[in-house]
């Protein structure tokens, strides 16, 4: 892997040998290393299409169809068969939790690659590019573009179905987009175009340059800097175009945002991508070159510059032409450059070849300086930034450890030799710090000179040291006298807390932490049981964090009581109702006393669960949650309220006039399924047309529509008549059909039960020496089988002999069982004479 310099160069990562061209006494920007591993195993048998960057892996789509997730070191970790076709675009949400990908054959997917929910649409043409929400993690996110002809925005609506909206067609291809916040931006074959999905208008235009260029083998390059700054490559040019908020009196029908173009300039070369680095640009360059000898035009290595913009011009920091597999056919098109934002890494993407461009660190940094035999420079270098180098060390402190061993008298000698040559801070990381000990006062001299001169180094030894290595009190006293030059340094506010902590000075140290904001506030309360000192400081734990700091008020109520919390926050309601807010919905009970305030505070600051408090609270006062509502016009509370306290025809006369809502009036006369509710809707709708139509479509279940219409003044217009009589007619005729259907099971299973009846009664009864007469009690069959006998059984089971039945009356000829009629269970009739 070569790398050609015009200014600078770096031979210290090549896996090939580094080829020079001149030079240079500048020290490089950059180093570079082939992506290798399970890259170098995909590139052998197949090509990269394109390739997407997050913090924690890679995502490679290649050109047959396939989607590779890759670690930081180029290892294979998961492979998608996606496409028999070339995936052209892969999108990951900011989590990393999300992947759209689409292909040339038209397949879109959009699925979580760590749960189970999947988008699956395949179009009539290829889909060029897919970008997916940036929080599409959240529930109310779930939307991702896609172009091909046109630009297309889906977006997943209740029931989890997903419905699609086109943003922009009729200018060409889409070949690029980006997503950043609420912007998307994209390119057509005309230009570029931002979006804004909150407002849901478009925002700007920017044309293109050089129409000549064809669009696809010359396409747009987009990067977001930050979530209002666009970069746009395209041919040979450079915009740098900012998002900004129009005034209110410049509205009129304009966009309430517009972009201002605040630097513009060309390049020596075609543009196949960009990306930030700090207040400078990355520019990945596509480079054609003439032959001296053949005088024809051939690919030469892309380049890959660090330049400075400038509002008309920019001026070129670094220039790297880097010889990458296969370049020589490469085009425009195939080359792309991803980055990552967290560690400034730079991915040039070919479809035989990834590169790996790093920003030199300190040993980077070491080694030029060595090889370029600036010695003293170096162990400079190394002194001073002895906490951040990796592969170098300091020697003579690290033998002081060798040599100087536990003998303490002799570390401190050592030490003050240091001191004389002004390097207490090249010893400082080899000291001992338990065995042996030196005098406080060796520790405490080495600490005041990193509080001179180097506040993080001084906070790293605070944190590193056993506070007991020297006295506490000297060093607080020194912080605080630095803190008296620049009160606001983080830094030191947060050692001093540490600092205080070790002392178990616990109040002043939470004190510092609300004042910073930090996010070991929480842990230290719990940690030292701090509850009795945050009593006076509700305010600023919830200022800080209103969600944890509730949370862990609750959870300790027995050490801060709910009636303090709420006296702490009187001068602070909106604080006041998240906290009381919380502890309903923990208990509904528990804040009984506060229900009346919360009335007030609900109808301020979160109206939206005004209703829901309402309707769940068994303590809140009816009479004072409705003057409240009543002031403020809240009618949907109001409503609620009225009809709680019995006031129904009020609350429906108040859905009728205030908000003129057919469809909710009867809803909520259905509710109460009041006939005179009823007749009141009637009353008020019959002179309006609009209404009339809402209750011909909706009351035929409940009221008589014939009674509504026959007060139905004659010659009035009523919208869509038509469609609502033919409705009222199809719902009698489902009814008709229901009553039939049920008419027709009920015949069918009284026939059923009918016939079960009959075979039951139709079958025999056994008849034994165990059975007895139920009004003699003698068994039922004579000892003597030869004499002749009557039986009479009954279809309950009971058996009598003949004669001990009495005579059936005259009324009626049937028989029946004494016992089932006695005991008003229905009378039993004889289904079987036994005779012999």
């Amino acid at each position: 892997f070569e790398v050609f310099k015009t200014k600078v160069y770096d031979a210290s990562h090549f896996s090939l040998p580094f080829v020079q061209e001149e030079e240079s006494e500048e020290e490089p920007k950059l180093k570079y290393e082939r992506l290798s591993n399970g890259v170098t195993e995909i590139l052998q048998k197949d090509a990269a299409s394109c390739m997407t960057v997050h913090d924690k892996f890679l995502a490679l789509g290649t050109h047959y169809g396939k989607v590779y997730l890759l670690d930081v070191q180029g290892n294979i970790t998961q492979k998608f068969d996606v496409s028999p076709v070339k995936i052209n675009q892969i999108s990951l949400d900011e989590s990393g939790e999300h992947m759209g990908v689409c292909s040339e054959d038209g397949k879109v997917q959009v699925f979580g690659l760590y749960s189970g929910e999947e988008f699956h649409e395949t179009f009539d043409c290829p889909i060029k590019i897919i970008a997916v929400h940036p929080h599409f993690v959240r529930s109310s996110c779930k939307q991702f573009v896609t172009g091909g002809k046109k630009l297309l925005l889906f977006e997943r609506s209740w029931m989890n179905r997903w419905k699609s909206v086109v943003l922009h067609e009729g200018e060409g291809n889409i070949r690029s987009v980006k997503w950043r916040g609420h912007l998307i931006a994209w390119a057509n074959n005309m230009g570029v175009k931002i979006f804004d999905i909150i407002s849901k208008q478009r925002i700007t235009n920017v044309p293109r340059d050089d129409i000549s260029l064809r669009p696809d083998m010359y396409p747009c390059s987009l990067c977001w800097k930050d979530n209002v700054t666009l970069i746009i490559g395209w041919g040979t040019s450079v915009k740098i175009c900012s998002v900004k908020e129009r005034h209110a009196s410049e509205m009129r029908d304009l966009p309430s945002r517009y972009v201002e173009i605040v630097s513009q300039f060309e390049t020596e070369f075609y543009i196949s991508g960009l990306a930030p680095l700090c207040d400078q640009l990355v520019v990945l360059s596509y480079v054609k070159e003439i032959s001296e000898k053949t005088e024809r035009e051939y690919c030469a290595r892309p380049r890959l510059d660090i330049i400075q913009p400038l509002s008309e011009t920019c001026e070129e920091i670094s220039s790297d032409a880097l010889t990458v597999r296969g370049f020589q056919e490469n085009e425009c098109r195939d080359y792309h450059l991803e980055y990552s934002e967290g560690e400034s890494l730079f991915y040039i993407v070919s479809p035989r070849d990834v590169v790996v461009a790093k920003e030199r660190d300190q040993d980077d940094h070491i080694d030029w300086l060595l090889e370029k035999k600036k010695y003293e420079e170096a162990l400079m270098a190394a002194e001073i930034s002895q906490k951040n180098i990796k592969r170098h060390k300091i020697l003579v402190s690290v033998k002081c450890q060798k040599i100087l061993g536990k003998n303490a008298a002799l570390w401190e000698y050592e030490v003050y030799k240091f001191k004389e040559i002004g390097q207490l801070k090249a010893i400082s990381p080899y000291l001992p710090r338990g065995d042996p000990v030196l005098k406080p006062l060796i520790y405490e001299m080495i600490l005041h000179e990193f509080l001179e001169s180097d506040y993080e180094g001084f906070a790293t030894l605070i944190r590193e040291w056993p506070g007991d290595l020297y006295n506490n009190s000297v060093i607080v006293q020194a912080v605080r006298d630095h803190l008296k030059k620049d009160s606001q340094n983080k830094t030191l506010l947060k050692t001093l807390a540490e600092l205080y902590t070790y002392d178990k000075n616990y109040g002043n140290a939470l004190e510092i932490y609300l004042t910073l904001r930090h996010k070991d506030v929480f842990q230290l309360i719990h940690k030292h049981n701090l509850f009795s000192s945050i009593k006076d400081k509700i305010v600023l734990l919830m200022d800080f964090d209103s969600e944890k700091a509730v949370d862990m008020l609750l959870d300790n109520e027995d050490k801060i009581s709910i009636k303090k919390v709420v006296e702490e926050l009187e001068d602070r309601p909106e604080l006041q109702h998240v906290y009381l807010h919380k502890l309903f919905k923990r208990d509904h009970h528990k804040g009984q006393r506060y229900h009346e305030k919360q009335i007030s505070l609900y109808a301020e600051y979160d109206r939206p669960n005004l209703l829901p408090f309402l309707r769940d609270s068994t303590h809140c006062p009816l009479e004072k949650a409705l003057e409240i509502c009543q002031q403020r016009n809240f009618v949907e509370e109001t409503v609620y309220l009225l009809s709680r306290m019995g006031n129904s025809r009020s609350a429906l006369k108040m859905i009728m006039e205030e908000l003129h809502d057919v469809d909710k009036a009867i809803e909520f006369a259905k509710e109460q399924d009041d006939g005179e509710l009823w007749e009141d809707l009637i009353l008020y709708s019959i002179d309006k047309p609009p209404f009339i139509t809402g209750l011909l479509n909706n009351i035929g279940t409940h009221v008589d529509p014939i009674l509504l219409i026959h007060r139905i003044k004659e010659g009035m217009e009523i919208p869509n008549l038509r469609d609502s009589l033919v409705k009222i007619l199809q719902d009698y005729n489902l009814q008709i059909l229901l009553r039939e259907g049920c008419k027709k099971i009920l015949v069918a299973d009284s026939l059923s039960l009918l016939k079960k009846m009959h075979r039951t009664q139709m079958k025999g009864v056994l008849v034994d020496e165990e059975n007895i007469c139920e009004s003699c009690l003698s068994p039922i069959l004579p000892s003597d089988a030869a004499k002749p006998f009557s039986v009479v059984v009954f279809h309950c089971r009971h058996m009598f002999h003949k004669e001990c039945l009495p005579m059936p009356s005259m009324n009626s000829a049937a028989q029946f069982c004494n016992i089932c009629s006695a005991k008003n269970r229905g009378p039993g009739s004889a289904i079987l004479e036994m005779k012999k």
